[in-house]
């Protein structure tokens, strides 16, 4: 859909800063815990926020809800070139905001005491959804839920079964996704692949389950060919890194999406390392290992509020290492034995 403009001649004299900015359009979602109202001028920028958070399961936690408000602004680009591919985006603080910004035109701006956020976007940003969308719009969301929710934002995958939940931790590359693809082929519950968010009191997991991303190597382990057509006609985006990567809608595909939060059982580490012994890919971490490689896996979590009280209950649910077997249906296997224990 094309953008939209207020059909007005803005007096920049007597508006200087934008503040009589019109907001026409509105839509709410209900995410990650919070209530989300997106408000703009533009129906581009809220076909985004559809694209994002459209027909996704609306999870709910047992604190009080919070509500949220996300301004999304979309502005012509003045007095700079056209660019292949977005700046990256820095990120800097003070005052009460966090801000991720790309340039003067491509921003966000986030304040946790407000519980609002403003997205600012050029109109030649729309011929980027996929950075839009993901380093912009998603950043004040995940923000907002997480500063004013006190949780604990995870980067990981989580899937589960009958309301139970393991974490699946892991370095980039290590084949966390895999692994949650296989999972919710296999029928289980599809919670988030990229970042998940916990209530560090009663461990409930929450998350966007949305997207999907494969490399195209990963095809060669999926039989069922409706899902390989499925993943394989999927777009292709281009990670900061370089990688190309299908995304594929998950919920326009196959499998179940968590319809709750789910309540933590476990977590696990998922490492690149192909195990000895194929019958035995999982195995526990001792008690006294998993603080230090929670924090290594989870740097910026681990300094965040809540953290501690996360960690210790982690620790008495238990942490396992997943190594890397012939094919990803065993390590659904092993995933199924835990989450089946007591």
């Amino acid at each position: 859909m094309a953008a939209t403009f207020p059909h007005v001649v803005r007096d920049v004299s007597a508006d200087p800063f934008g503040e009589r900015f019109p907001r026409h359009l509105s839509i709410h979602k209900q995410l990650l815990g919070g209530s989300f109202r997106f408000e703009s001028a533009s129906e581009a920028l809220l076909d985004l926020v559809e694209a994002a958070y459209g027909g996704l399961p609306p999870h709910r936690l047992p604190m009080a809800t919070a509500d949220f408000r996300i301004e999304l602004r979309l502005v012509p680009r003045t007095h700079a070139p056209a660019f292949r591919e977005p700046p990256p985006v820095q990120m800097q603080s003070g005052a009460g905001f966090l801000c991720g910004v790309m340039d003067a035109s491509n921003y966000v701006m986030v304040s946790q005491a407000q519980q609002r956020a403003l997205v600012v976007a050029s109109e030649d940003m729309l011929g980027f959804p996929y950075h839009l969308r993901y380093e912009l719009i998603e950043f004040a969301v995940f923000i907002l839920a997480t500063r004013g929710l006190g949780l604990v934002p995870l980067h990981g995958a989580c899937v589960g079964r009958h309301g139970r939940g393991l974490l699946l931790l892991g370095a980039s590359g290590a084949g966390k996704s895999t692994v949650a693809l296989h999972s919710l082929l296999n029928g289980l519950e599809f919670l988030s692949e990229d970042a998940v968010l916990v209530d560090p009191d009663t461990l409930l997991a929450t998350g966007v389950a949305n997207y999907l991303h494969m490399k195209a190597d990963a095809l060669r382990f999926i039989e069922d060919e409706a899902a390989r057509r499925w993943i394989g006609n999927a777009p292709v985006i281009r990670r900061r890194s370089g990688v190309e990567k299908f995304e594929a809608d998950l919920r326009h595909g196959h499998g179940r999406l968590a319809p709750s939060p789910l309540k933590l059982a476990g977590a696990v580490l998922v490492s690149s390392g192909p195990a000895t012994d194929a019958d035995g890919l999982l195995h526990p971490i001792p008690k006294d290992e998993i603080a230090a490689r929670l924090h290594a896996d989870q740097p910026y979590a681990s300094g965040q509020p809540g953290w501690l009280s996360f960690q210790q209950k982690l620790v008495q649910r238990g942490v396992y290492e997943l190594r890397r077997g012939p094919h990803p249906q065993r390590s659904v296997d092993a995933l199924l034995r835990l989450l089946e224990q007591p």
